[in-house]
């Protein structure tokens, strides 16, 4: 597999290799548990890895919360990238595990939740990002319980964005930037502050 860095993402060469040895990590763990589709497997480093970067100028400094990570998409990268503190919230007990042991083996600053996300007290965090999770209404809902009150959520969204924005602002009242996604022309990536429950 290839790993060509994009002009629009200039990193140095050491963290280059870390995304690469993350890529290796996922190709290797997948093989036993479900972290991405088998089918997109192929096109791993521009469809995950790269996807995930490019949200990374989007947030905040202070405290990163990446919420059902999964494999660590995009939380994983952003650490990668440059976070300093960045929490990942997982659900399933495998997936944490994977998490944690590709984070010390990447030496990251990564704290790794086996968690809920409904069961987890406000964290107070900078940023929220999301991936793939679920509709925008319900992220809404988990950003406003664990953003700080200047934070600001960062949710990667396919073809559909502009349906979710409509039907979430039936419940929330919300600031929104629309970033075109530089990976795949379908999709955008939404930056969301000051979300308040109407």
């Amino acid at each position: 597999m290839d790993y060509p860095l994009p002009e629009w993402l200039d990193v140095s060469r050491e963290t280059h290799e870390k995304l690469i040895v993350y890529c290796q990590e996922i190709i290797r763990w997948n093989k036993t548990i479900n972290l991405v589709s088998k089918s997109s497997l192929t096109d791993l480093w521009s469809r995950h890895i790269l996807d995930s970067a490019q949200i990374y100028g989007l947030g905040q400094g202070g405290l990163w919360m990446d919420i059902g990570s999964g494999g660590g998409l995009p939380g994983m990268v952003v650490s990668i990238m440059g976070a300093q503190d960045v929490v990942l919230v997982e659900s399933d007990l495998r997936k944490s595990t994977f998490l944690r042991q590709t984070a010390r083996v990447l030496g990251l600053n990564i704290r790794v939740l086996n968690q809920r996300i409904e069961s987890i007290p406000p964290m107070q965090a900078n940023t929220v990002s999301a991936r793939a999770l679920a509709p925008l209404s319900n992220l809404l809902g988990y950003a406003q319980n664990h953003l700080v009150p200047d934070g600001v959520a960062v949710f990667p969204k396919g073809r559909l964005a502009a349906e979710e924005l409509a039907e979430a602002t039936l419940q929330w009242r919300f600031d929104v930037t629309s970033h075109a996604s530089v990976t795949d022309p379908t999709a955008s990536v939404l930056v969301l502050k000051n979300i308040v429950k109407i």
